[in-house]
């Protein structure tokens, strides 16, 4: 039997940086005010789940075996870089995504003035429709108590 349609899920946490100088980047975007990510690339918490979410899909393993954090090619990378990589090596495998869709968690920053343009850039990397949705913590837990952030995306791809 061919397996013409499949669905892959994602998650990334990172907790938030002291540097000052370390700027927050999610789906992309690079949000003003707020403190960035730890992470060995960017620390783009959207783009890592996604990514996640996309080569498991595909059966293509995950983020940490395509490029690896002990690595130096990686350090400092901008994830969307790393994600448009993973969508080459889906497609190379005769795969086209679908859509994929992303939730945010975290009490600050807000997503939603950021949404549309986090959307638009990954729907550009991913060539299908992305959506992103922030969602709070209330409170529970280190997310809730706004010590980093978390993302879970989930992908459909097919064969065309």
């Amino acid at each position: 039997m061919t397996v013409a349609m499949r669905v892959g899920h994602g998650f990334d946490t990172h907790r938030f940086s002291a540097d000052p100088d370390r700027p927050l980047i999610l789906g992309g975007v690079r949000f003003e005010g707020t403190p960035g990510l730890v992470g060995h690339s960017d620390g783009d918490a959207v783009a890592h789940a996604l990514t996640d979410a996309l080569l498991s899909a595909a059966g293509l393993g995950d983020i940490g075996g395509m490029f690896p954090d002990t690595d130096d090619a990686w350090a400092g990378a901008d994830s969307l870089r790393m994600l448009a990589g993973a969508v080459s090596r889906l497609v190379a495998g005769g795969w086209q995504v679908v859509n994929a869709d992303c939730t945010v968690v975290a009490e600050a920053p807000r997503i939603a003035p950021y949404r549309q343009d986090m959307e638009a850039r990954l729907t550009g990397v991913v060539g299908a429709p992305v959506t992103v949705k922030g969602k709070r913590a209330e409170a529970l837990g280190a997310l809730g108590r706004g010590e980093g952030l978390a993302c879970w995306a989930v992908a459909l791809i097919e064969r065309p």
